[in-house]
């Protein structure tokens, strides 16, 4: 099979229908699947759904019990997709299904590992859609290394063996290309695509995104980097602040002992506050360490956590 077009839908029975008739339009003679996922939808969608797979036989459908959002529809649709490239766009109409043809091309014949698309002139809000985007994406850039204009466009393709070996979970849909590049997979490309506004309904991200984006984006970044070694952050600091502690102490003991043997003034030990904050400081560290220690063990004995409660499959 040539193509899978995975689709994540919340509340989009009105976009469907015109999303699918687009599709067929713009693919071509290309073999192909296209993945919706009911992502827990209170309007309707699912109905629309099962209305549309009995006119396209290329339709499967997942339907989750409720609202898990885009990673875990993801995160499913990518589980289901047998084709060799695997497009990825929203349901609202705002990405352009003309442009997959491009996508697919790239990635079978430029040999690209993941395309992601760059929706260079916007029809969102300045204050809320476009400005925090460019932040947004230049702070991206900066700690991922990934020179991508517009990590967060919907629309992007893979190559099959890249989505059967990535972990999309919590809000981590908004860096895949992030975890491409972590799982080996450098190869990463980007495309002009043409944004539409959107046609119906409204926006289903408020204004916490860019908080929550922004938290996701660290939390990743430390995974990628000691997930799998906690005990060389945990530990090294552990064992620095420890043994700076102990130093410390053993100075303030040896300096009273060395005073006190040639007759000398002395301070008791317990009556320099440096010697509770060394005391202090041991403590920490060795708890350090020992959370350094616990990652390690669970790293090891983790079990999957994308675990979704799917009502329907068909």
């Amino acid at each position: 099979m040539d193509i899978s077009v995975v689709i994540s839908a919340y509340n989009e029975k009105e976009s469907l229908p015109e999303l699918m008739e687009w599709i067929e339009r713009s693919i071509g003679d290309y073999s192909r699947e296209i993945i919706i996922v009911d992502d827990g939808s209170t309007d309707g969608t699912w109905d629309t759904v099962l209305k549309l797979k009995r006119k396209y036989s290329e339709i499967k459908a997942i339907r989750f019990r409720r609202n898990y959002g885009k990673s875990a529809a993801l995160y499913c649709g990518f589980a289901e997709a047998a084709g060799n490239v695997v497009i990825t766009m929203d349901a609202d109409l705002q990405d352009n299904p003309e442009e997959i043809p491009e996508l697919y091309r790239m990635i079978v014949e430029e040999g690209y590992d993941l395309v992601s698309g760059w929706k260079k002139k916007r029809h969102d809000g300045v204050l809320t859609k476009n400005i925090p985007s460019k932040i947004y994406n230049a702070t991206a850039r900066r700690v991922t290394g990934i020179h991508l204009h517009d990590m967060n466009c919907g629309l992007k393709a893979y190559r099959n063996e890249v989505v059967k070996n990535i972990e999309v979970y919590g809000e981590m849909h908004r860096y895949i290309p992030y975890l491409a590049k972590n799982a080996g997979f450098t190869k990463i490309g980007e495309k002009v695509v043409h944004h539409q506004a959107r046609k119906y309904g409204k926006s289903k991200f408020g204004i916490e995104r860019f908080v929550n984006g922004y938290l996701d984006l660290l939390s990743l970044w430390f995974l990628s980097k000691f997930g799998k070694k906690p005990m060389h952050l945990f530990g090294f600091i552990g064992s620095l602040t420890f043994l700076a502690g102990f130093l410390c102490a053993a100075w303030i003991v040896a300096d009273k002992l060395i005073k006190q043997s040639a007759g000398l003034d002395y301070r008791s030990v317990t009556d320099q506050p440096l010697f509770y904050i060394s005391l202090a400081a041991s403590i920490i560290g060795v708890q350090l360490f020992l959370v350094g220690f616990l990652g390690e063990l669970i790293s090891r004995n983790s079990t999957d956590r994308n675990k979704y409660l799917i009502r329907e499959k068909i």
